[in-house]
């Protein structure tokens, strides 16, 4: 008799351990949106006129390359000036230099040329940085989604185009508060797109909020998706398997 309830025991032990492990590996899906990782407006520092637009929508585009110019005539003519300027002052301290050390130069004299070539040397690189501030560039690795202005136009506060990063992508997906606790940052999970072939990816969880929304009893979370050859598509709908 005894032994058949340690038998009965073992039993329900058993199968207790294999619920709870098959519990713990239940897999769970949910709805997901797949975004840009980050989306910019490329605007001017300063106004002007547009002189050109290097890039179209649909253009991939590096971190740093230039999308368009501003007309710079000006800006260009004074720094040209500037370099001028500079390259005389230097030629003066080069010539007065022997007379410093023949002593027929007072020290308070040679003091005072070569704080002017300092002077004129910051004003050429102000002058520079006036016609740098002219040729736009991209902040980010990524593709133009949208151009706002076209040459001829001024350019103000609006934004001249605007690019986004689609390498790595987010995927956004809002969980039950249930499943709190449950995803964790760094958990990897199956993202399947919503388009009739229906292609697989991993990504990885980076942002589990904190705070869940009482109205809904939900809570947001996003995973990175690398998308290296650019083949997955922003904005589309998908499934995400945990």
């Amino acid at each position: 008799m005894l032994t058949i309830r340690y038998m009965f025991m073992s039993l329900v032990i058993m199968f207790t351990c294999i619920h709870s492990h098959a519990q713990a590996q239940e897999r769970y899906s949910l709805d997901g949106l797949i975004e840009p990782s980050q989306t910019v407006n490329i605007a001017s520092p300063v106004e002007g006129i547009l002189s050109g637009v290097l890039v179209d929508r649909g253009d991939m585009v590096a971190r740093d390359q230039i999308i368009a110019r501003l007309d710079s005539k000006i800006e260009k003519a004074a720094m040209e000036l500037a370099k001028a300027k500079v390259e005389f002052s230097k030629r003066k301290v080069e010539r007065n230099e022997d007379l410093y050390k023949k002593e027929l130069l007072s020290i308070h004299d040679k003091d005072e040329m070569e704080t002017e070539l300092t002077i004129l040397e910051l004003q050429l690189r102000q002058a520079e940085e006036n016609v740098e501030t002219r040729t736009i560039r991209s902040s980010i690795d990524g593709v133009v989604v949208e151009r706002f202005l076209s040459p001829g136009e001024r350019v103000g506060d609006d934004p001249i185009v605007r690019i986004a990063c689609i390498d790595p992508l987010y995927v956004e997906l809002v969980a039950p508060a249930e499943k709190f606790g449950a995803i964790t940052q760094g958990a990897k999970a199956e993202v399947v797109l919503e388009t009739p072939k229906q292609r697989k990816y991993i990504a990885v969880v980076i942002v589990v909020d904190k705070v869940i929304d009482a109205a809904s009893g939900t809570f947001g979370v996003r995973l990175l998706l690398d998308n290296p050859n650019y083949s997955i598509p922003s904005g589309i709908k998908c499934k995400v398997t945990f």
